[in-house]
């Protein structure tokens, strides 16, 4: 096929003027070093993981909230997240191709719904700011942690000690490092996304800072609400012209919100774009 010309995003990207917004497709390339095995990224593998390869009902396999809602209510909220410190936390990953082209490109501001620890690793000699989604907790009205990471570890900071100048990684379903916090249940997600809606699932300084953007929504399928009602909150204050939405053979449910809420639809997904990088940089 004839690679989109990518240009502009990149551009934009290098300018901060365009905040990538990382979906399970960036971890296309990522294989277990054990076995070779693929990542479980997206939901199907998840589910399917998560039950010992084998399929759940149909109901359940429609998204992995729904899946891990059932398996908290049968084993406890704990197995889920034990699934999940297990799978991205206890296991050894090659590296993603696309984490490794975007850091090289220092953008300041990096939205990952994976919950593995890929773009965390790739930062790893960068100090930066890290952001990570928290659901169902109680003695604060917020919704999310805060650590500022010093080229060797994680210290957990409040809103006024977060230094504007460093880059800045949102893991909204989260992460098992620092420390294991995940949105992965649908009783998770009500929580969290009422919280976004409220206003008090974004950190004061990133509200600031987010006005304006555009977003490149790369490896993100919007075929199912928990996905399009996180994005839609944490894009809010986007530029009107919203962004891009790359995915290769999109629904025609997926083609009519893109529309709606303002993003330009390219038909291509994350392979298609490196390789269009890797297209202009040989030509330069």
């Amino acid at each position: 096929m004839t690679n989109p010309d990518f240009s502009v995003i990149i551009d934009g990207l290098r300018n901060n003027l365009v905040v990538p917004y990382l979906g399970p497709g960036v971890l296309f390339d990522v294989k277990s070093k054990l076995n070779g095995m693929p990542i479980p990224a997206d939901s199907d593998s998840l589910i399917l993981s998560m039950n010992g390869g084998k399929p759940m009902a149909p109901k359940l396999m429609y998204e992995f909230p729904r899946a891990a809602m059932n398996q908290e209510l049968k084993r406890g909220r704990s197995f889920v997240s034990q699934f999940l410190d297990k799978t991205y936390r206890d296991s050894k990953w090659t590296k993603a191709s696309f984490h490794t082209w975007l850091a090289a490109q220092k953008p300041h501001y990096i939205i990952d719904i994976n919950r593995d620890t890929q773009l965390q690793d790739v930062y790893a000699d960068v100090k930066h700011t890290l952001i990570v989604g928290l659901a169902r907790i109680t003695g604060t009205d917020f919704r999310f942690k805060l650590y500022q990471y010093d080229n060797q570890n994680y210290a957990e900071i409040t809103q006024e000690q977060v230094d504007p100048a460093l880059p800045i990684l949102f893991k909204p379903m989260g992460t098992p490092k620092p420390e294991s916090n995940y949105i992965a249940s649908d009783a998770d997600y009500v929580d969290y996304i009422t919280e976004l809606m409220g206003g008090f699932g974004i950190p004061r300084f990133l509200k600031e800072y987010r006005k304006g953007k555009k977003y490149l929504l790369i490896g993100l399928p919007l075929n199912r609400d928990s996905e399009r009602m996180v994005m839609s909150d944490i894009s809010y204050d986007a530029d009107e012209h919203r962004g891009w939405f790359l995915r290769k053979h999109p629904t025609d449910k997926e083609r009519r919100f893109a529309a709606r809420i303002g993003f330009e639809l390219i038909e291509a997904e994350c392979q298609d774009f490196l390789a269009a990088v890797e297209e202009n940089a040989a030509a330069a």
